[in-house]
């Protein structure tokens, strides 16, 4: 199995970031992301290298949503999972790679959410299917990318995520049940983030 480098993955967000703060705020979160998993890392036949790959190249897709100009449009945001797949897929990278960006959104977006909410995704299924992609999932949560970048809480974050249905809710706590909470007020005083 190929894994790719802190520093090869690097190098691919440096070639596609349209601008110096694309990539700061996008590479910083997927190294947050990174860290947050790492403490979950416990788990036996968890590939602890696959999971550093797939917190560093989760959110590659985000790029896509900035124009020429540098300037983004996140009115499309829901799209940057699978923007970030097809991106990994024409470099050449292998699927278990790309699953990372089609699979992390949410809890997970399934072909009944698409059709449901409208969304515009093309229909199937994007969970996560691996212990290493959902635990990529999940450390995703607790960091947003907003402006100013924030700590979310498992509370906030299963108040933010009931939105979408109770069952998302759900899905969610049980995760909390399985993983644990992180320890986010050490980062969050480390990077001057806001918990919330």
């Amino acid at each position: 199995m190929w894994i790719p480098s802190d520093t090869e993955i690097r190098q691919l967000h440096e070639r596609y970031a349209p601008t110096p703060s694309a990539f700061d705020l996008v590479w910083t979160h997927c190294r947050i992301v990174c860290r947050i998993a790492e403490q979950f890392l416990g788990a036996p036949g968890v590939n602890a290298d696959l999971v550093r790959a797939g917190c560093l190249l989760h959110d590659i897709g985000v790029y896509r949503l900035y124009g020429r100009d540098g300037t983004p449009d996140f009115s499309g945001y829901i799209r940057h999972g699978l923007l970030g797949h097809e991106l990994l897929q024409a470099e050449g990278f292998p699927d278990y790679l790309c699953r990372f960006c089609s699979c992390h959104t949410g809890v997970g977006v399934t072909r009944a959410d698409i059709l449901d909410q409208g969304l515009p995704l093309p229909p199937g299924d994007y969970v996560a299917e691996t212990a290493e992609e959902s635990l990529v999932m999940y450390a995703d949560k607790f960091h947003s990318k907003k402006t100013p970048p924030v700590f979310v809480s498992a509370e906030t974050y299963t108040a933010s995520v009931a939105r979408f249905g109770p069952d998302k809710a759900a899905l969610f706590t049980t995760m909390v049940g399985t993983y644990g909470e992180p320890d986010l007020p050490p980062l969050a005083e480390e990077y001057g983030h806001q918990l919330i």
